[in-house]
């Protein structure tokens, strides 16, 4: 098969630790096969719709959704409806299959992987998936029994699946942008001055807890000669009105509020010190970029598995754990203006981050995946 002019059908949505790795990976593709045929599938009403086209890919969309697990009658009515979503959805995916004849399909979590790779091993067609997380979502461990391969973020996950071939560990890959933005340049096409810049964000769709503890923070440290750049998410709409009714002036570069970060590489690469959710790709980007952080992780994801993440760069001197429950205004402020006033010690952090990235995981992933070209099933 001519690589060069490939046809590669890649399924992720739903959030950016299932979207983000992927488009490192069609990044990569795209690098090194300018002919090569790269296209996504997923939701109309997830990020993907945004981010995926803004980073210069086509979208194929299929109209799917989740299965709620609380069992309260609004998420019942959702679940019925998921149900009818999932009956019609094999129709839609091969009018889309018969539209992008690909040669490989790949599957990078969530639930719009399932039915876009089932119907691809069912087609004789290459297959393979990305899990992240160290412990699998519930997608990606019904899959593996029947891809050709299964590739990981993390070893861990190797004891939670049943995969018809043996996984190969690859980490969890950063876009290529990250590495080729330069921190100078990036902070001045930020508007930033000699000030430290403070990077925080709760994850693409927010969270209140924390975006509640910046709230806070801000109303106790726009005093002292810092600038705050943050990202509140899709339920975090409210946040610049709380913010305003503080008396805090919401003006570049001192204080930036903003929904997502769709400019990740230019905001990561200037930040002096990022605050975060511990999901597999965020902790990725920040050991890639070498950035000292402050972590809280979700307490609402299985098997606890962001408080692990983020404990091991805790242990390895790379990062400030704080646990939701412990988490406050009060003591987010201490750690940042701690972190901020000693220099010395985010250099030894971004060191540590740096130190424990998997530098290579894009093209470890893409190797796999030319691979399975040769696949004759």
């Amino acid at each position: 098969m001519n690589v060069e002019k490939t046809t590669y059908l890649i399924a992720a949505g739903g959030t950016a630790g299932h979207i983000n790795p992927a488009l490192a990976v069609a990044g990569i593709i795209r690098y090194l096969h300018p002919e090569a045929k790269i296209v996504f599938v997923g939701t109309a009403d997830h990020m993907e719709a945004r981010l995926v086209p803004a980073a210069g890919f086509a979208l194929e969309t299929i109209d799917i959704s989740g299965f709620q697990r609380s069992m309260r009658l609004e998420n019942i009515k959702r679940n019925l409806g998921t149900i009818k979503r999932l009956l019609r959805v094999t129709g839609s995916v091969g009018k889309i299959f018969d539209r992008v004849k690909p040669d490989v399909v790949v599957g990078f979590g969530g639930y719009v992987s399932g039915p876009v790779l089932r119907l691809a091993y069912k087609k004789g067609i290459p297959t393979a998936i990305h899990e992240q997380n160290a412990f699998p979502g519930v997608t990606n461990k019904t899959l593996a029994k029947h891809v050709d391969a299964v590739m990981l973020g993390a070893a861990q996950a190797q004891a939670h699946m049943r995969c018809k071939n043996p996984p190969i560990v690859t980490g969890i890959p950063v876009r290529r942008e990250m590495f080729l933005a330069q921190s100078a340049l990036c902070r001045r096409e930020l508007g930033l001055d000699e000030r430290p810049m403070v990077l925080s964000m709760g994850g693409s769709l927010g969270a209140r807890a924390m975006n509640d503890a910046v709230v806070g923070m801000l109303g106790l440290l726009t005093d002292k000669k810092i600038c705050f750049h943050h990202a509140y998410g899709q339920y975090g709409k409210w946040v610049p009105e709380a913010v305003a009714k503080k008396g805090l002036t919401i003006a570049p570069p001192a204080l930036v509020l903003r929904e997502y970060i769709d400019d990740m590489p230019r905001c990561m690469n200037a930040a002096d010190l990022v605050i975060s959710r511990a999901g597999a790709s965020a902790i990725s980007e920040l050991q890639a970029m070498g950035k000292p952080s402050i972590l809280v992780p979700s307490p609402n994801v299985s098997e606890n598995h962001q408080y692990h993440n983020a404990k091991a760069l805790a242990d390895a001197g790379a990062a400030v754990l704080i646990e939701e429950k412990d988490l406050t205004p009060q003591l987010l402020a201490a750690v940042v203006e701690e972190l901020i006033s000693n220099p010395e010690k985010r250099s030894s952090m971004a060191a540590a981050a740096k130190a424990m990235a998997i530098a290579d995981a894009a093209e470890r992933i893409y190797d796999v995946i030319v691979s399975l070209l040769s696949i004759v099933n």
